[in-house]
C-alpha cells in the first residue's frame, strides 16, 4: 500500500465507512528505498530527514509466536540481528540507526546480544511491550534476573525502545469473547476500547520494580504505541505514591518524566502530552513508509503548529538526536 494511505482513518475521518482494503487502494511494487540503504539515504535527503531509527515490523510478532520455545526465540533473533547488521547496519553513515531485537526470555542471551550489538556501534535496541513470557512462568521486565541486562544497557548509554507488536495482550480480548490472536489491521470494535495496555504496563513495571532506581542512566523510548496511556499512568503512579510513599526512593511520576521518551501518534492530543511530560521528552515519528504512517514524514510539523519554534525543534530533531548518542553513565 502507498505510504500514508490510512492517515485520515487514524484521525477518525472515515465518513464513508471504507474497509481497510478500500483504503489501501491499488497496491504498488516494493520501492528500492524500502530495501536498499543507499536508496533510503538518498530519499532521506529529499525528505529533509537527517537521521532515522529503523525498527522491525514482523519481528515484533515473532517472540509471542515462539513463546513456548525459548531456544527458538533466541535462535530466531540471533539470526535476525545479524541479517539486520549485514543488510542495514546498526549505524549506517550516522544516518540510519537500525535496532537489533532483544528478548529477555534468556537473560544471558540478552546480555550476549547486547554485547555483540555494542561492537557494531549500536545506538538503540528494540523490545516488545509486555511481560517476559516463558513456559516455566512469566516475569515482569523489572524481575531481578534481568538486572544484568539493564545494567549493561545503562552503563553503555544506549537507548532501549519498546515497539508495539504482538505482546500477548490479545488474550484479554478472549475474556470478552473476542479473538485471542493479533491480526494486522483486523477490526474488533470492542477490542479497540478494552483497557489492557501493554506499553503502559511495561513502563509501570520498569518504574515500580525499581529498574530506573538501580540503573540511573537507562533511557527508554516508546515507539508506535501512541501517547494516550501517559496521562492515566501518571495519575495511577501519583495515587500509588500517595498511598505508599515509603516504598519509593522518589516520586514515580518524576521517574517517568526523567527516563521515558514518547513517540506519539500524529492523531494524539499532543498538547496534553506536552503538559504531562514536557516537549523535552516527545520524539517525532512518521512510521514511513507504512500505510498508517505519514506520506511525508516532516508533515508532522503540521500537527505541532501550535508549539513554539523551540519546542518544534526539540520534537522534530534534537530529542531524537540526543537518543542516538551514547550517554556517559
Amino acid at each position: 500500500a502507498k505510504p500514508g494511505c490510512m492517515d485520515q482513518f487514524f484521525r477518525a475521518k472515515n465518513p464513508e465507512g471504507k474497509s481497510v482494503k478500500e483504503l489501501f487502494g491499488e497496491l504498488e511494487p516494493i520501492r528500492p528505498e524500502y530495501r536498499d540503504r543507499d536508496a533510503r539515504v538518498a530519499l532521506m535527503d529529499k525528505q529533509g530527514i537527517e537521521a532515522m531509527f529503523m525498527f522491525p515490523t514482523l519481528g515484533v510478532g515473532m517472540e509471542q509466536a515462539l513463546k513456548d520455545d525459548p531456544e527458538a526465540v533466541c535462535a530466531a533473533f540471533y539470526a535476525f540481528n545479524r541479517w539486520l547488521e549485514d543488510d542495514w547496519g546498526c549505524n549506517y553513515q550516522n544516518r540510519i540507526f537500525a535496532a537489533p531485537y532483544i528478548s529477555l526470555v534468556n537473560p544471558d542471551f540478552a546480555v550476549s546480544e547486547l554485547q555483540w550489538a555494542l561492537e557494531q556501534d549500536v545506538r538503540v535496541v528494540v523490545m516488545r511491550s509486555g511481560p517476559v513470557m516463558h513456559p516455566n512462568g512469566n516475569r515482569s521486565l523489572g524481575h531481578p534476573d534481568h538486572d544484568v541486562f539493564w545494567k549493561l544497557a545503562s552503563d553503555s548509554g544506549i537507548t532501549v525502545a519498546f515497539h508495539s507488536g504482538d505482546s500477548g495482550y490479545h488474550q484479554f480480548n478472549e475474556f470478552w469473547g473476542e479473538g485471542g490472536h493479533m491480526k494486522a489491521f483486523g477490526t474488533s470494535l470492542l477490542g479497540s476500547a478494552l483497557s489492557a495496555n501493554p506499553i503502559s504496563d511495561s513502563v509501570a513495571s520498569l518504574i515500580l520494580d525499581g529498574v530506573f532506581d538501580r540503573h540511573s542512566n537507562l533511557r527508554v523510548a516508546t515507539i508506535e504505541s501512541g501517547s494516550s496511556w501517559v496521562k492515566p499512568l501518571l495519575k495511577a503512579l501519583r495515587k500509588t505514591y500517595g498511598q505508599f510513599p515509603q516504598a519509593f526512593k522518589r516520586d514515580p511520576a518524576e521517574t517517568l518524566r526523567e527516563h521515558v521518551w514518547v513517540s506519539p501518534y500524529y492523531e494524539d492530543d499532543l498538547q496534553e502530552l506536552k503538559t504531562a511530560i514536557g516537549a523535552e521528552r516527545i520524539i517525532f515519528g512518521s512510521d514511513y513508509p507504512h500505510a498508517e504512517g505519514l506520506a511525508e514524514p516532516v508533515s508532522f510539523m503540521e500537527d505541532i503548529a501550535d508549539f513554539s519554534a523551540a519546542e518544534q525543534r526539540l520534537i522534530m530533531r534534537d530529542n531524537g538526536m540526543s537518543l542516538i548518542q551514547r550517554r556517559s553513565a
